[in-house]
């Protein structure tokens, strides 16, 4: 089986949500015999220099690069208000980049080509053109839903309009692409049924983040407890709003539970004003070089996450680490969990206080909570599943 992977950005290293699900995809795929190639963008703000990539997966795959600039222009946003074009979706399309997809194209006789989110799409037009495989697009999030979700949020009047209007463009976009492909992989049940009302008539199939589990090796003896611990890229806006909100609303409160508690936050791109909250119980540690390690040494997880779709792959992560994570709603939306058994679900600031004085209090509900999720993600979650049942797709298609 020959596959193409068409990504917005290099998937390695997997060190944050969408470069985790691809290596994952990557990584499964290959242990059943796929011949995978790969063409990245490699956008400015998440570059990567594919010659200092060291990773016996990235050595079993054939690989293209493009290296775009998909900084927000402020002339090039405006004048795109006068096109019929989303400005989200339109800064990850390049003539040049297209050329060379099409030369690969030419060169190469794919069998399906997976289109890894919304962003890469505009390529789509190009393959169609030069390749007769089977199209998969794989939807990561429902994009226009998690804007909407910041625009409804924004206070400042102008950027909130602005933001609105971005959202519905990319909904138009988002909503007009889907029945283009032969099979839509969705990341959760509530993103299928989103896909479906948008008047979906192709088949959908759901493949929630797949993990290796081998690589989340647990040691409970490095815990410290009590301490809390946040895990997420920090250049995403959803996290940035989440944890600030967290900071200023409940954190404050949380402090005083416990002379000892200690709050950790981690994550790459840490932004400059999340130092400023730095204090003695309050560590903001940034890009930590070892995520597993990171968690093994920490106890509760909380994700504050007020906006965004698809599934947090954080979550997931934390779950195979044995970890007992205390989430909004939006944060666990899409997993198969339960509150109260594998994870504990907080509405409100007083949910989240009335949640860590818990588990602070009864260290047998975090330890119990965190075994329950080791089991949903073995159950829901294991990679050599997933790949399995995706090539299993593949064949299908294939076949028709």
């Amino acid at each position: 089986m020959k596959i193409l992977l068409i990504t917005k950005q290099v998937p390695f290293p997997p060190n944050s949500g969408y470069p985790i699900v691809v290596y994952n995809t990557i990584k499964g795929l290959l242990r059943f015999g796929a011949d995978i190639t790969l063409f990245s963008l490699n956008p400015s703000k998440a570059r990567v220099d594919v010659d200092d990539i060291y990773d016996p997966i990235f050595n079993q795959i054939k690989y293209h690069t493009y290296n775009l600039d998909t900084e927000v222009n402020v002339w090039s946003a405006f004048f795109n208000i006068f096109t019929n074009d989303s400005y989200n979706v339109s800064r990850y399309y390049t003539d040049e980049a297209a050329t060379r997809l099409e030369n690969i194209l030419k060169e190469n006789v794919f069998d399906v080509i997976q289109f890894e989110g919304l962003f890469v799409v505009p390529y789509l037009d190009v393959v169609k053109a030069n390749s007769r495989a089977k199209l998969i697009y794989r939807a990561h999030n429902i994009e226009f839903t998690m804007w909407e979700r910041l625009a409804n949020s924004e206070g400042f009047f102008p950027r909130r309009k602005y933001l609105a209007f971005l959202t519905q463009r990319l909904k138009a976009y988002e909503t007009d692409q889907i029945n283009r492909f032969h099979h839509i992989f969705a990341i959760s049940e509530p993103d299928r049924q989103s896909i479906l009302m948008f008047g979906c008539e192709i088949p959908i199939s759901v493949f929630p983040v797949a993990l290796d589990l081998d690589k989340y090796i647990v040691d409970k003896s490095k815990t410290s407890f009590p301490t809390l611990f946040h895990l997420g890229a920090m250049d995403w806006r959803p996290n940035q709003e989440g944890l600030e909100w967290f900071l200023d609303e409940i954190w404050p409160d949380i402090e005083k539970l416990n002379k000892d508690l200690r709050f950790y936050i981690a994550g790459k791109n840490m932004q400059k004003h999340f130092f400023d909250y730095d204090s003695d119980n309050l560590i903001v540690e940034g890009e930590v070089f070892d995520a597993v390690d990171f968690m093994n040494s920490k106890a509760i997880m909380i994700v504050p996450l007020i906006s965004g779709t698809g599934m947090r792959v954080k979550i997931i992560e934390g779950m195979a680490m044995k970890k007992c994570i205390i989430a909004t709603p939006t944060a666990a939306e899409g997993i198969n969990c339960k509150h109260g058994y594998d994870i504990l679900i907080a509405n409100s600031a007083d949910e989240f206080y009335r949640s860590i004085l818990q588990c602070i209090i009864n260290p047998k509900l975090w330890d119990e909570i965190g075994e329950n999720a080791h089991k949903t993600v073995r159950r829901d979650h294991e990679i050599n599943d997933s790949a399995t049942r995706m090539l299993e797709v593949y064949n299908d298609l294939v076949r028709i």
